[in-house]
């Protein structure tokens, strides 16, 4: 598995914010994936054809990046139950959360919304304490 560099943090979290800023200034909306995903079940897509551009930027990405030298991880040291079952319990946090990592993280904390930064706080400590029970418990 590739190891991240300093560079890579900071290219990737710039590219981030610039996506973010430009669906907010030219598009007025927030690029809060897991609201994004909802919408597209609830709306005509000839309508709202942004988000269809925007889950397909996400889709394409990496082959634009390892163009540039980037790549993802190859291989991933997890069964595909417990794959899954991150999957959906990353789906009840996003509904119980009312929104998710990008959405609050990103977006929530950039506008200092109070209810974006108590949200981003509960994930990472919620991250902590996973890793803490996988790493050292398990």
């Amino acid at each position: 598995m590739e190891q991240l560099t300093l560079f890579s943090s900071i290219v990737g979290g710039l590219i981030l914010a610039t996506s973010a800023l430009f669906l907010l200034f030219f598009n007025g909306k927030i690029a809060g994936i897991s609201g994004i995903l909802y919408g597209l079940t609830k709306v005509h897509l000839s309508k709202e054809y942004w988000q269809v551009s925007f889950i397909l930027g996400l889709i394409v990405s990496p082959f634009f990046s390892a163009m540039l030298g980037f790549h993802l991880p190859t291989q991933i040291d997890l069964s595909w139950e417990a794959m899954s079952i991150g999957g959906l319990l990353v789906g009840l946090g996003t509904k119980l959360g009312s929104g998710c990592t990008s959405g609050h993280g990103i977006c929530g904390i950039g506008r200092l919304s109070i209810r974006s930064i108590i949200a981003t706080s509960i994930f990472m400590l919620t991250a902590m304490f996973t890793v803490f029970l996988l790493k050292f418990v398990s």
